[in-house]
């Protein structure tokens, strides 16, 4: 089955088209207006083709008050309750609109993963031009269905899920019906070691599931797995960035700065552009070339009319102008047309029975 396209904001995504990359504010506007502006217009300075916010209401997915969450910042381990924390980086509606206007001003497409519906109600009012699932909902299937009614793509990470998880989900969602969709190859940990990327995984998924737009929600630190993802078939790269990794915050730290972010895009790029074409043909410099570096039957000395050709007068020598070595057996025995000059390349017209 050929790969499934898909738009994104008039975007295709696809096995021709540039990588889509996504740059992750999520949480690392610490609730700050001014800084969550900020960071839209870096994501846009380095060469992101979106931007993705984090929108929830604490109270309504943090069901235990007293749960505590342990992380690290600004050098230190921090414990304090969840709730708390996450009800710092809340934005009102109006602010989320004031994000989503300055995406539109700023020239950058605007996403922002919903924790519950009441929240994709708001985006959804907004304007979002697709809806986006965090791996902590992978396996929230009523969530799952209630996002799928809505005419929008998705975009699904699929972190500490097997792989009859991820076809419980494409099927919740009506992948098989033709739901169009992103999958996105996700390890859930913060950061993630190089022994357990397994970007190997994206063959498995593309196997198991013949048409599956794949991507990569990339944890690591550093470009080099979202470019060896980009070689696996990868098409769509989220990836966590902050303005300074001793903000305050239990994402700070591992995520990438602005010139990381920068550079893991041009390295998810660089690679595209280097995978090419699978077509085995040579390059348009690579035929000039030829004609350098390939060898050719030439006159060894000067050939008199009707005289035949041998070893002791054809021979195979730089450039690549004239006939090809493999046809000097063929040559061999037949007679020059007409007198050719030492150092010629041979052509058709030199020869006659």
């Amino acid at each position: 089955m050929n790969e499934s396209l898909l738009a994104i904001a008039g975007r295709s995504i696809g096995p021709d088209e540039p990588p889509y990359c996504i740059a992750e504010v999520g949480i690392n506007h610490n609730g700050d207006l001014g800084m969550a502006k900020r960071m839209i217009e870096t994501a846009k300075e380095v060469g992101a083709d979106a931007v993705k916010f984090q929108t929830f209401k604490a109270e309504e997915f943090c069901g235990d008050p007293e749960q505590m969450f342990t992380y690290q910042s600004q050098g230190k381990t921090v414990t304090e309750s969840m709730l708390e924390m996450f009800r710092r980086y809340e934005f009102t509606p109006e602010q989320w609109r004031e994000i989503k206007v300055h995406c539109d001003t700023v020239g950058i497409t605007f996403f922002s993963t919903p924790q519950n519906r009441s929240d994709l109600d708001l985006l959804m009012s907004i304007g979002v031009p697709a809806i986006k699932v965090g791996s902590d909902d992978f396996t929230n299937l009523p969530l799952l269905r209630s996002y799928t009614a809505e005419n929008l793509p998705l975009i699904l990470s699929c972190g500490m899920s097997d792989l009859a998880e991820v076809h419980q989900a494409l099927e919740t969602v009506g992948w098989f019906s033709g739901k169009p969709l992103v999958l996105l190859l996700c390890t859930s940990q913060y950061p993630t070691p190089a022994q357990d990327v397994n970007v190997r995984k994206l063959t498995t998924l593309q196997q198991a599931f013949p048409g599956l737009v794949v991507g990569f929600s990339d944890h690591t630190q550093g470009p080099l797995a979202a470019a060896l993802a980009v070689a696996l078939g990868a098409r769509v790269f989220e990836k966590h960035f902050t303005l300074d990794h001793y903000l305050p915050g239990p994402d700070h730290w591992f995520a990438e700065d602005s010139e990381g972010l920068r550079e893991w895009i041009q390295m998810i790029r660089g690679a595209h552009e280097r995978l090419g074409s699978p077509m085995i043909m040579p390059t348009k410099a690579e035929r000039a070339m030829r004609l350098q570096a390939r060898r050719s039957i030439v006159a060894l000395r000067n050939i008199e009319m009707g005289e035949e050709l041998n070893a002791g007068n054809i021979g195979l020598r730089r450039p690549g102008a004239g006939l090809s070595p493999e046809l000097i057996d063929r040559v061999m025995g037949l007679k020059a047309a007409h007198r050719i000059k030492k150092g010629n390349c041979l052509q058709l017209t030199d020869i006659s029975n």
